[in-house]
């Protein structure tokens, strides 16, 4: 056969093939991208959800960057040096101020949190959320030294006011630990608000005063609060918890220098109120308590929002050595709000209670106290002051800067780099999408105001669907969710990109959705960047204690306690298989309420279930054991009538130690190492 019939041959051969491919293939894939997308016309590519999504491995390691991610600092007593948390490098950054150079970084714990200063300069204390521990470094020397074990979740920290002492507030487990810093012990545990973060003393050092993030978990329709936890600093007592009415996220304190007054940054959500409200400026708004320090000393609360503009996720707050000035930065917006702290003292002296309770809803307000936004690079998180108030500095998060900004002009002056990569990867720049509230009508919140830490906050919210927001909904948690498809409580969108995209923007943000190129990003974010805390409170490393392995067999038993076969939809573990602990199917379970459409529930995951009260989908379940003890008790949620109370618990244990699979592959590994 001729050269050249064997090309024409093999030409047909490829064309047909071609062909094949082209119109049938082409058409296959349009289809696909389109249940994909829940749209007709989005560019997806192959890349995207097979090059972009990847969470491991080389590919992974490619098209993904570790960058600095800054979340707090603290600055040296001469004002010469900076002592930056780089959480996502897992590194306590050392920069000069002068030069605006990183002299020194220091390996510490996983995703620490905050840092302080040692009384005398010598030591800095840091936090390390994901380890339980705060690690001590000796700064002349530039290593750890020692290793301080706290509560599980360490995040503020504080000196008491002789400096012998420690306190470390435990975000997860909710409580506050006291370390003796001659003995290196813990001495003391006290409890303190739901999901607290921030510690302050008092300018007279007499309180500790801690904030708290979650709500007082309360029946559905009851007014919110949030607590913040006062410690008496000589007895090492709680002396009071001060109820902050209407408010939630909590995440900073800060006072006066003659300690008159107390400032701590807060949200005000209306999770009542059908979401469509959103377009009337009322799902969320976003301002700080001005409180008495003073045991029963009155709290009062101002918005730093406008009529036409919001200022979402307050989080550093920060007062000038003279008083005269607070600022504020809103992370989900990219500002730092300054407010002239008389003119708040005149509107609240010169104003009743009644009328102080009605400036907490007023809008227009904050005209009468705030003197100028200050624009801010990404995700502005932590602030601190020079020691002569004249520098502020801003923990640029998704930016990988610390903006250094003049409390004199209040401008912006310059940048301090902290040598994060240059480039922008597409789960980066999703996470300053999630990070972001411009995408939501005037700006009123993003995201991240909802899931906190990538997770949930604990509130229920009145979503607005068919019968106009009848359908009360518990926040779900966003973390390790790439493969616990279908989302929502009634499992209606497919993929992350049918839940973010046209969905989101109809029912929560009321703008435009995001583009497509965004709509990646944020799904590439979502889907690889965000995993659960190791469970280091109920199952530190992967060895059950007794009373969860019994809860264990209970899970998974297929008979009742009397020998009854128990039916296999009934069973724990027909619904909630490992490793996610779900099959991702539709389920009636008899949990309907009232105010529901009769739908079946997507079965959640419970990997860390532990950290994400209130349950089931309206969250009329406060604790694990309310779930059976107050709204199961039929048996059409498991079986779990013929259990007696010790049993139960047993369950209720095993259900907290259950994590990600990644850690129970770590743990597998590390076993396999030392055999």
């Amino acid at each position: 056969m001729k050269i050249s019939t064997i090309v024409i041959r093999l030409s047909g051969i490829i064309l047909v093939l071609a062909l094949l491919i082209y119109f049938p293939g082409r058409k296959w894939a349009r289809a696909h991208v389109n249940e994909k997308t829940a749209t007709t016309d989005h560019p997806l590519l192959c890349t995207s959800c097979h090059l972009y999504i990847q969470k491991t491995g080389l590919i992974a390691n490619l098209v993904n960057a570790r960058y600095m991610s800054p979340i707090n600092l603290t600055v040296s007593g001469d004002g010469k040096r900076l002592y930056v948390v780089a959480q996502e490098s897992n590194a306590l950054l050392i920069v000069d101020s002068e030069s605006k150079k990183v002299i020194n970084k220091i390996g510490v714990g996983n995703q620490p949190h905050s840092v302080i200063l040692s009384k005398d300069g010598q030591k800095a204390y840091v936090s390390n959320q994901w380890s339980d521990n705060v690690f001590v470094i000796d700064l002349s020397a530039g290593r750890v030294t020692d290793t301080l074990k706290t509560g599980n979740g360490p995040a503020g920290l504080a000196l008491s006011a002789d400096g012998k002492a420690l306190y470390v507030v435990n975000s997860f487990s909710s409580d506050v630990t006291v370390i003796d810093l001659q003995s290196k012990e813990e001495i003391n545990r006290i409890t303190a608000g739901n999901n607290p973060t921030g510690a302050k003393l008092s300018p007279d050092g007499k309180f500790l005063f801690v904030t708290s993030r979650r709500t007082v978990n309360v029946p559905y329709g009851e007014p919110l609060s949030s607590e913040l936890t006062v410690i008496n600093d000589s007895s090492r007592r709680i002396s009071e918890y001060r109820k902050i009415e209407s408010a939630y996220m909590m995440e900073n304190v800060a006072f006066t220098p003659n300690g008159d007054l107390g400032f701590v940054t807060l949200i005000r959500p209306k999770n009542y109120v059908p979401s469509i409200q959103v377009e009337q400026g009322w799902m969320m708004t976003h301002g700080f308590g001005v409180f008495q320090p003073g045991k029963g000393g009155s709290v009062n609360e101002l918005l730093i929002d406008e009529p036409n503009s919001f200022y979402s996720d307050p989080f550093g707050i920060a007062i000038t050595p003279d008083g005269k000035k607070a600022f504020i930065s809103s992370a989900g917006t990219d500002y730092i709000t300054v407010i002239d702290i008389d003119s708040v003292r005149a509107l609240i002296n010169g104003s009743t209670p009644e009328v102080r309770k009605l400036y907490s809803n007023n809008l227009g307000i904050s005209s009468r106290y705030i003197i100028k936004r200050i624009h801010t690079g990404s995700n502005p998180k932590g602030i601190a002051l020079s020691p002569d108030g004249k520098l502020l500095y801003v923990a640029e998060m998704l930016d990988d800067n610390i903006g250094v900004i003049s409390t004199e002009s209040l401008q912006k002056v310059s940048s301090i780099d902290l040598g994060g990569p240059r480039r922008i990867t597409v789960a980066r720049k999703g996470r300053r999408l999630f990070n972001n509230s411009s995408h939501t009508f005037q700006n009123q919140y993003c995201c991240y105001t909802c899931h906190p830490d990538m997770h949930e906050d604990g509130l229920v919210y009145n979503m607005s669907g068919k019968d106009m927001g009848r359908n009360v909904t518990n926040t779900m948690s966003l973390r390790d969710i790439s493969e616990t498809a279908p989302f929502k409580w009634s499992g209606t969108n497919l993929t992350v990109y049918k839940q973010d995209g046209m969905r989101f923007s109809t029912f929560l943000t009321r703008t435009e959705s995001f583009s497509y190129k965004d709509l990646d990003a944020l799904t590439s974010y979502i889907l690889t960047g965000i995993k659960n805390p190791p469970n280091l409170q109920y199952n530190p490393n992967g060895e059950l204690t007794e009373a969860q392995l019994r809860g264990k067999k209970i899970f998974e038993r297929t008979k009742d306690s009397y020998g009854n076969e128990i039916p296999e939809a009934n069973r724990c573990i027909t619904c909630h298989t490992p490793p996610y602990y779900t099959n991702s199917k539709m389920s009636y379970v008899q949990t309907l309420a009232a105010t529901d459409d009769s739908i079946l529930f997507d079965t959640p995951h419970l990997n860390d279930i532990y950290a994400s009260a209130p349950y089931l989908h309206d969250g009329r379940a406060a604790t694990l054991e309310e779930i059976w003890t107050k709204y199961g008790k039929n048996d059409k949620h498991g079986v779990i009538n013929d259990m007696t109370k010790i049993q139960l618990n047993d369950l209720i244990e095993y259900l907290k130690s259950l994590r990600s699979p990644q850690y129970e592959y770590e743990d597998l590994k590390k076993n396999h190492a030392k055999n």
